[in-house]
Formats: C-alpha cells, structure tokens, sequence
C-alpha cells in the first residue's frame, strides 16, 4: 500500500484540487454577475458598482490588446499557408461564395421576423430618446479607410479592416517571394503560435470576464431596460437561434452530406466562447481548433477561420442589422418601402467587412441607417440593450466561421470523415496550445484517410 506522499497519491490531490469545467465556470461568472449586479443596484452599493465596471473593462480592454497582432499575424500566416494546397484560389472562392449565401439567408430570416412583429411600433420609445453616435460608418468610409495612410495607426487605434489589408499585401508579397520568404514565414508562424498562446490566458479569464460585464449591464440599466426593447430583443435572439439551429444544420445536412448534431458536438467549445466573450478574434484560436478537430484539413482551416473572423458576420452584419433598420424606422415613424428592404439586404450581404472597420454591429448599423436615410440617433437608442444583443450574434458569427469551412471541405471532398464523425466537445484547457488535445491528429487531413494535394 502506498503511503499518502507516495508519487500514487499526487494526482489524486490535484483531481481534488482541480476547477469544475470551463462551461461550468462561465454558467457560475453568469449567475455572479446577475446577482452582484442587481444588488449594486437595488442597494447602491457604489464600490461593486465600480469593481464590475472594471473587471469587465479590463477584460474587454485585454482582448483588444490582443485583437491587432492576432489578425495581423492570422492572416499573413493563413494567405501563406495556401502554397501548400494545390487548389487555394478554388478554396477560397467557395470559401467567399458560401459567405455570401449564407448571409443572404440570415438577413432574409431578419427582413422577416421584423415585418411580421414590428419591433419598434410596441415600444414606449421615442425619437427624442434617440442621440447619434460619435463615429458611424459610410461607405466612403468604407472604401477610403481600407488602405492606411501609415503602418502605425492602424494598431494603435485598431483600424481591423486597414489591419486586414496590410496582413494580406504582406502574405501575398511573401508567396510571391517563395523560399527567399521562408525565414519571415516561420517568424510570422511562431508569432501567431506565441500570440495564440498569450490569448490563451485571457480566453481562461473569460468567467471573470463574464462576472464583470453582465453585473455591469444589470446595475446600469436593470431589468426594466428589456421591457422597452422586448420585441426587439426576442427578434434578434429568435433571428439569430433560428440561423444557428436551423439554417446550419440544413446547409451541413443537405449541402455537405453531414450530420448536424456531430457538428455542434464537436464546435460548441467556440461557440460558447463566443457567447461570453463577444469578441470573434478573441475567441479565433478556439474556432480553429474546433474546425481541424472536425475533420477540415489544417491547411484550408488557417486560412478560412481568419478571413471569416473578420468578414463572416451573421450575426452582427445580417440578421441584426435588418432588424435594427426597421426598429429605428418604426421608431421615427417612417415608411420602408420594397426597394429599401432589397438596400437592406444588400448593405448586409456586401457590406459585412466593414464591420471590422471599428466596434462590432455599431458601424454596421449606422452604415445601414445612413444608406436607408434613417436617423443616426437610433443608433443611440440601441446602444443600450447592445450587450445583451451582442453575446448571441457573436454565436451566429463563430458558429458561421466554422461551419462554411466544414461545408466547403464537404463538397471539395478533402474533410475527413472519421474525424467529423468522431469529434467531441472539450475543456478549454484541452485545447490550449502545448497541451495534448484527446483527439487522434496523427492521421491524413484528406477524407477517408487521404492526404490534401498540395502544390
């Protein structure tokens, strides 16, 4: 028998020791924050009103520190890691295609829950609660603010899109350049893998996170804020539910020939994720690990997950602006006629990149209000039920990130299918890089044990 400081009994130790799981967690920051905020603000109790404030400030303000480099350093690496497939530019063309339709169809989903509740005309709402925004977005805007006037700005003042188009001018530069590259390449591959790492530690925050700005929410606004946006709010989440776990599982069943169930199985860590943080860069490490996990080849993954963290937005860019458009017209009494639905639809599907111009859906929705001609100062009125908004469009976006992928490989025959069929949820710490994943990777990328041709 061994004695209690035996080698044996160690592990017993730290499985006593251990945490609950990360799900577990966030469940456990969600009703903290719930209940600390509601408390700070039926007793007033200023000193947890201000920790909230700052513990989900900081949390938000170190995801921001790591959004910059992570997109720069995520999409040079993935534009570079297309030489290694042979057919990359057919790829990422379906790739593209596959964005827009889906969009298309979420907006369409938005267009409709709108016309038929009516958001805005139940509310006890205002145009004088309405203000504008300090920055909105046009498409002036838009096109003009892709290419940056230097190479400073747009990390200092996280200009995403201008950070996009550096990434892609370096990764591309770096094709071209072949083996002369391959010292900047691997610098580039070991930065991603540092920066992902250091992502990490704030993804394990993400409880605390939570906690923070879920209390502030409750203390600044209470629940009495859900009574004026009802409709509105049960609009967004049923659009957004309603793409997530209808629209995907079709696409994945009758597109790609694929299971629904095993896909959320296997994507659901990020999609969780996704949910708390609200940040799709944030949680782009998790949504890469989850889509190789599903069986799309790596290869194909470091590029797609990337470029639809940035531009895939159904959530943010689809069925929230739709919904939005028609709210603040209902709001200010103005009439929508067919040619502004098609707008609409128009701006969400085409216009989607912009939203990683600045912050979230805001941009995105004063681009749409000001394209329609709507009063800007909606935007104001939706600025305050957007936390709570904001953590279900994440979902649709992450969950949109990895499923066109899964599609994509479907149809181009490189997914593998046995790891697809197998594939399994996970903790988080699982998943961090440097730990071993419970997941056989010593097997080909190709389906059915093929390897992906390569160039």
């Amino acid at each position: 028998m061994s004695s209690p400081s035996s080698p044996s009994a160690a592990p017993e130790a730290r499985r006593k020791l251990s945490l609950p799981p990360f799900w577990a967690q966030i469940l456990i920051g969600l009703a903290a924050g719930v209940l600390l905020g509601w408390i700070a603000r039926n007793w007033e109790v200023d000193w947890l009103a201000r920790t909230l404030d700052e513990i989900g400030g900081r949390f938000v303000q170190l995801l921001r520190l790591a959004v910059a480099p992570l997109v720069f350093f995520a999409i040079a690496v993935s534009i570079t890691n297309l030489r290694k497939v042979s057919n990359a530019a057919r790829l990422a063309g379906r790739t593209l295609l596959w964005f827009l339709v889906t969009s298309l169809v979420a907006v369409a989903i938005g267009l409709f829950i709108g016309l038929v509740t009516n958001p805005g005309s139940g509310s006890a709402l205002t145009a004088a609660d309405g203000q504008a925004p300090e920055n909105s977005g046009s498409w002036l805007d838009f096109l003009t603010g892709i290419i940056p006037t230097d190479v400073i700005t747009p990390f200092t003042e996280l200009k995403v899109l201008q950070i996009v188009f550096l990434a892609a001018a370096v990764g591309i530069a770096a094709l071209q350049l072949g083996d002369k590259a391959a010292p900047l390449v691997t610098f580039g591959e070991t930065a991603l893998e540092l920066l992902q790492k250091a992502l990490w530690w704030i993804i394990r925050l993400a409880p605390l996170g939570t906690l923070g700005l879920i209390g502030r929410s409750i203390n600044n606004y209470g629940w009495d804020l859900l009574g004026d946006y009802a409709t509105f709010t049960i609009d967004v989440y049923v659009g957004s539910l309603l793409v997530l776990f209808g629209v995907y599982p079709l696409l994945l069943r009758f597109a790609a020939g694929l299971n629904p169930l095993q896909f959320f199985r296997g994507a659901w860590p990020a999609i969780q994720l996704a949910f708390v943080s609200r940040s799709s860069v944030g949680t782009l490490p998790v949504t890469q690990r989850v889509t190789e996990r599903l069986g799309v080849p790596k290869e194909y993954t470091s590029f797609a997950v990337p470029f639809g963290a940035t531009t895939k937005m159904d959530g943010c860019a689809a069925i929230y602006p739709a919904l939005a458009a028609i709210f603040v017209a209902q709001i200010f009494d103005i009439s929508l006629g067919i040619q502004d639905y098609v707008l609409i639809a128009f701006v969400s599907v085409i216009g989607s990149a912009a939203t990683a111009g600045l912050t979230g859906a805001t941009v995105m929705t004063t681009l749409t209000l000001s394209t329609l001609g709507l009063p800007l100062e909606g935007v104001g009125l939706l600025l305050a039920i957007d936390p709570i908004l904001d953590m279900i469009r994440t979902a649709v976006n992450v969950a949109g990130q990895s499923v066109v992928p899964v599609i994509v490989a479907a149809r181009e025959k490189i997914l593998d299918r046995e790891k697809y069929d197998n594939a399994t949820s996970f903790d988080i710490n699982e998943a961090e890089p440097g730990n071993a994943a419970p997941v056989d990777v010593s097997k080909p990328s190709g389906p059915s044990g093929s390897s992906v041709a390569t160039a």
